[in-house]
This record gives C-alpha cells, sequence and structure tokens, in this order.
C-alpha cells in the first residue's frame, strides 16, 4: 500500500468533495423550495456552508476509508440528506423526482465547469508562467480540479443508480405508476444495504467508471 500516494489523494480530494456534496444538497433543497417546499429553508440547509451539510461518516469517513481500501481508485461521499416534505408539493410525485433529480444535475454541471477551468485558464496560464511557478501552484491546481471531475462524476451517477433512497430510485419513482411506486418504494428500507454490497463488490464500478473515462476523454479532446 503506497501510503503517500494515498495521502495525496485524500489531500487532492478533500476540498472537491466538500464542495461537491455541498452543491449536491444546497441544490436539492433550492429545487424543493422552487417547488413550494420551504422545509430545507427553515433548516437552514440552503447554505453553501459545507458545515450545515457534512456527515461525520458520509461526509469524512466513508470517503477516507475508500480512499485507503481503492489506493485512491474510487471516492464517494455522502452528506446530511436534506429535509423535504413532500406534502408541501403542489404535484408530490413529480416535484420530488425534480428534486431529487437537482443533486446529480448540479454535480454534472460542476464537471463541465471544472472541465472548462482545467483547458481554457489553468493549462493555458501554465505555459506562460516560470516553470517553478507552474510546479508550486498550477500542478496542485490541475491535481484539484481534475479531481473535481471525477468527484463529481461519481457522486452523479453513482445516485442516479435507481435504488432508493438514492436519488436515482426517487426519480424513477416518480415516473412509475402509482401502485409500481408504491411498490418500488418498499425497498428503501433495504437501499442503503445494497448499496454497501455495490461497493463492497465492486458492481458500482460498472455504473460509474464508464461515466468517468467519457468526462475524462472529453478533457483531453478539449
Amino acid at each position: 500500500m503506497d501510503f503517500s500516494n494515498i495521502a495525496q489523494h485524500i489531500v487532492v480530494s478533500a476540498f472537491p468533495i466538500l464542495i461537491a456534496i455541498t452543491f449536491h444538497e444546497l441544490s436539492h433543497g433550492f429545487a424543493a423550495y422552487k417547488l413550494g417546499d420551504p422545509t430545507a429553508k427553515m433548516m437552514g440547509r440552503l447554505t453553501l456552508n459545507p458545515l450545515a451539510h457534512i456527515d461525520p461518516i458520509g461526509t469524512i469517513l466513508m470517503p477516507l476509508m475508500l480512499i485507503i481500501l481503492t489506493n485512491g481508485q474510487f471516492v464517494f461521499g455522502y452528506a446530511k440528506p436534506v429535509p423535504i416534505n413532500p406534502m408541501n408539493f403542489k404535484n408530490p410525485k413529480r416535484d420530488m423526482a425534480i428534486s431529487a433529480a437537482a443533486g446529480p444535475t448540479a454535480n454534472i454541471l460542476l464537471s463541465i465547469f471544472s472541465i472548462f477551468v482545467l483547458k481554457f485558464i489553468i493549462f493555458p496560464l501554465s505555459v506562460f508562467l516560470p516553470e517553478s511557478l507552474s510546479v508550486i501552484v498550477m500542478k496542485p491546481l490541475v491535481m484539484i480540479f481534475t479531481s473535481s471531475v471525477i468527484v463529481n462524476v461519481i457522486l452523479a451517477v453513482f445516485n442516479m443508480i435507481p435504488i432508493p433512497p438514492l436519488d436515482g430510485g426517487r426519480v424513477l419513482i416518480g415516473f412509475l405508476p402509482y401502485r409500481q411506486a408504491v411498490s418500488f418504494s418498499k425497498i428503501e428500507p433495504f437501499g442503503f444495504i445494497i448499496v454497501l454490497v455495490l461497493i463492497a463488490t465492486g458492481i458500482a464500478n460498472y455504473f460509474v467508471m464508464p461515466f468517468v473515462n467519457l468526462f475524462m476523454r472529453v478533457l483531453e479532446l478539449l
């Protein structure tokens, strides 16, 4: 086990993970607020302050353990879920699906933003800066924004796996007919166990890595 490599992954990934989960949860709450549910706003969750969204296990322990166990190849985390009361929605089934989709959408947008920062700001500036300054300043920025691309894609795609309580499960419930939606939602108490099995067995990689590779190819082609 390469401890120096793991330590580097922890340092490089910490900031992108915090930003990713903050925008993810903020987007859930903001979408719900716009659709008529003020619960997240009243609970102080419509904020860019990461401290309001950090979950000790999901934000700190799980990403740390995954970095160690996978030698930095797979990083995933989650924040405290934003409270949403679907009874405040005009169309609870539809609006819950929209609120659920808002989080992964924010992460995809952050990935695209990170790609553009890399290609049109950081890389061009590296050409004009002295080599010593480029190594000290630009290399860490390249690593952080590259990590941001990967972390946000992983968070978006993993959350869109159609298993409640993941966002993808809630989106799927929004599209299913009422009777099928009720039946499907009954697996939610076991959803977290299923998610852990997907991670532990590596099956999650088959969902996530093709999209990570796609975004990295886009980064190389631009």
